[in-house]
């Protein structure tokens, strides 16, 4: 991975520049960026090449990259689709590092012009180019005052420089997104736009910005991804550097042909992955553009909270109550004040309301030192993640103003990882001054709580966890298509998941022994690969009690599986020993088509019908995130004993997801998806967890290579 970022520098921070195809008229394609360039400063070589000759723009045209005999590291190419191949070779032979390729014509007019761009990426590999495009508006490292694109929009008004790095797949979005930053005075360090992503992909630059001095914050526009591999390890990255990531994701993932088959690939499809990535790496998931912005310039000017707590601070009892409404809603922590901290502050201001909410009241005007004092001790009693403050209409008053500026400076200096916020009026120069300090400001409470929620994320994020090492010492070669379950059962109880007491039977005789065998209760389930959905065609019986009701519910199933699907192939039937009690959930394990196995988790039965109330992670997992997937439930009061019932053994849980996750990893990409539905949760006390039906289902063909071999190291090495 650090190779690839390392290749990226002479792209996105060239020392020299040529253009192929530059042109004399400063509002064509091949005019576009050499006008920038001249007129924005660029500080380096700067070449044209036009093989009329004569002069471009004022400089001296040369027949070639070739020709210009001097070392070039970007070459922007402003030429039709069929001019590229030659104008590859001529950057070959003259040791060209990196290209911008503006060029459409390629992959998005159909598979002939993707065999064409598969051929110029792998060239372009082979001599060690980087390559950004085709079929894209190029970028720009504003500090550097490198204008490699030929977007009108810093003709119109230039963004200034600033700590924010903005990648986009889509052109369009990409320059929608600059023109807005420069409206809302947002200063970006790169801006880069990956179009059909023959080489340099959005993972590619996520990755060159984490590690990018000159950026601290990331925000990034994506469609679909290519390489799941790549796109974690750039996260893990961004993650490790402290470096918050702003996404706003658009369409979905194609869902394997088996989703009819198996509630995990329909759970797990579509969108759902993508937000289960963004979760394990604390992504900002951004779903409107003001969200994309106020997000990013947020973490820019505050960085994001290191958990979901936080204080309120208010001179007002109305607007306090209606922050930690807003508070509770975003799922945010209003903890309250130890009692003698409390008393504290009662000691100060008799009539004040001193749990969280802090409602110091109108009493500050009497005493400002109220302000800071009242902080002080919120923040030392508590240690909250965020603190926000409301002072209504007092940051324009003038009297006020050096005090609200003192506050702001002495919190900043004693807590400074503390996420700090005020809300208040303040003029631009005034909010720019606070905001310098690295506290947020708000006009609207509400805003301000949304904005601190949508900061802290959705939980806690490890850093750099060490991943889970496979338990089972020899890889599992699965069959295509679905699995008996009988088979199914052997091979999860093989990896560690505690499944049912059962016996495969070939006869109601063999049936009745099973009972006694199995003791008191069992089911019958009819056994085929055939037969996903067994209940739909009367093929299971549950709660047989007796030899008679065994005979009975054995023939009846007999009759009626095969009436219902007389081709089916039957294996015997399923004896096993009845399971009472306890929560049903479901556990499942899905093959993703960009980010390979995917472990879901959540309540079964109607609950996974209707309600879908499912956590999802990627493979590997480490332990704390398969915790983080049963915390995460909406359901989790039925988990942890509502209405008196007994709390289920959640380790016992966790013990049965890292056994599917070791099995999944074991099959690697023979194996399409694994379900448990139901896995039974009960309390320690009644044996834990136990698996009572599997459903597995190998994988037809091993997933296809990329078409451009992909450079990522492994992710484990990534995220080492």
């Amino acid at each position: 991975m650090h190779h690839d970022i390392d290749s990226l520098s002479a792209l996105f921070s060239p020392r020299s520049i040529a253009i192929v195809g530059a042109s004399a008229t400063p509002s064509k394609i091949g005019g576009i960026p050499l006008d920038y360039l001249l007129r924005f400063g660029f500080q380096g070589p700067l070449y044209a090449v036009n093989p009329r000759g004569g002069l471009v723009q004022g400089l001296a045209a040369h027949a070639s990259l070739d020709a210009i005999g001097a070392p070039v590291d970007l070459a922007i190419f402003a030429i039709p689709a069929a001019l590229v191949p030659a104008a590859l070779d001529d950057a070959i032979a003259a040791g060209v590092k990196s290209i911008v390729l503006f060029s459409s014509g390629f992959a998005e007019i159909g598979d002939q012009g993707a065999a064409e761009q598969a051929r110029l990426a792998h060239k372009a590999r082979a001599a060690g180019i980087r390559l950004i495009g085709p079929n894209c508006l190029g970028f720009m490292h504003l500090a550097r005052n490198v204008y490699a694109t030929f977007s009108p929009a810093p003709g119109v008004g230039r963004v200034q420089p600033g700590r924010i790095g903005l990648v986009s797949q889509s052109g369009a979005f990409g320059a929608y997104a600059y023109s807005m930053a420069r409206e809302r005075g947002i200063g970006l360090s790169l801006w880069a736009t990956t179009g059909n992503e023959a080489d340099v992909q959005v993972a590619d630059c996520l990755a060159w910005l984490a590690q990018d001095p000159g950026t601290d914050v990331i925000m990034a526009y994506m469609e679909g991804c290519r390489d799941g591999p790549k796109l974690r390890a750039a996260l893990a990255l961004a993650q490790a550097n402290h470096k918050p990531v702003v996404m706003v994701k658009v369409g979905t993932t194609a869902l394997g042909a088996e989703a009819a088959a198996s509630h995990t690939a329909s759970l797990a499809g579509d969108d759902a992955v993508y937000d289960a990535i963004f979760r394990q790496y604390g992504v900002l998931r951004a779903h409107t553009l003001s969200e994309f912005f106020d997000l990013a310039a947020s973490a820019a000017i505050a960085g994001t909270p290191r958990d979901r707590s936080i204080g309120l601070f208010t001179l007002s009892g109305g607007v306090g109550a209606m922050m930690a409404d807003d508070a509770s809603a975003a799922g945010l922590d209003v903890r309250p004040l130890s009692s003698e901290a409390q008393q504290t502050l009662r000691d100060w201001v008799p009539f004040a309301a001193p749990r969280n909410p802090v409602d110091i009241t109108g009493q500050v005007t009497n005493d400002f030192t109220l302000m800071e004092r009242s902080a002080r001790v919120m923040l030392e009693d508590q240690n909250f993640a965020s603190w926000m403050g409301f002072f209504a209409a007092a940051g324009a008053s003038d009297k006020v103003w050096p005090v609200l500026h003192q506050l702001v400076t002495s919190l900043r200096a004693a807590y400074p990882d503390t996420v700090l916020a005020i809300c208040t009026l303040l003029s631009p120069a005034r909010r720019a001054e606070i905001e310098a300090l690295g506290c947020l400001v708000f006009s609207d409470p509400s805003v301000g709580i949304r904005t601190i929620a949508a900061l802290a994320g959705r939980g806690a994020r490890p850093v750099s966890a060490p991943v889970r090492t496979l338990a089972l010492p020899e890889p599992v070669r699965l069959p295509p298509g679905t699995l008996s379950e009988p088979m199914g059962l052997a091979l999860l109880s093989g990896a560690g998941v505690p499944v049912v007491e059962h016996h495969l039977v070939q006869s109601a005789d063999e049936a009745v022994l099973a009972l006694t065998a199995l003791g008191g209760e069992i089911a019958l389930k009819i056994a085929s690969a055939d037969i996903p959905h067994k209940s739909d065609i009367g093929g299971v019986a549950l709660g047989l009690r007796s030899a008679e009701q065994v005979q009975a519910a054995f023939a009846r199933m007999q009759t009626s599986v095969r009436a219902a699907q007389p081709t089916a192939r039957l294996d015997g039937v399923l004896a096993a020993r009845m399971v009472r009690g306890g929560v049903e959930c479901i556990a499942g394990v899905h093959r993703d088509p960009v980010f390979g196995p995917v472990l879901m988790f959540g309540l079964g039965g109607v609950h996974v019908e209707i309600l879908r109330d499912v956590s999802l992670r990627a493979l590997p997992v480490t332990r704390a995130e398969v915790q983080a997937m049963v915390l995460e439930l909406k359901g989790l009061p039925l988990l942890q004993g509502a209405r008196g019932r007994p709390a289920v053994d959640l380790e016992s849980i966790a013990d049965s997801l890292l056994a599917l996750a070791d099995f999944a990893t074991a099959a690697g990409d023979t194996l399409q998806s694994a379900e448990i539905n139901p896995l039974i949760a009960r309390p320690a006390a009644e044996g834990g967890c136990v698996a009572v039906d599997a459903l597995v289902i190998g994988h037809a063909a091993p997933a296809a290579a990329s078409p451009v071999p992909p450079l990522s190291q492994p992710l484990q090495e990534a995220i080492a």
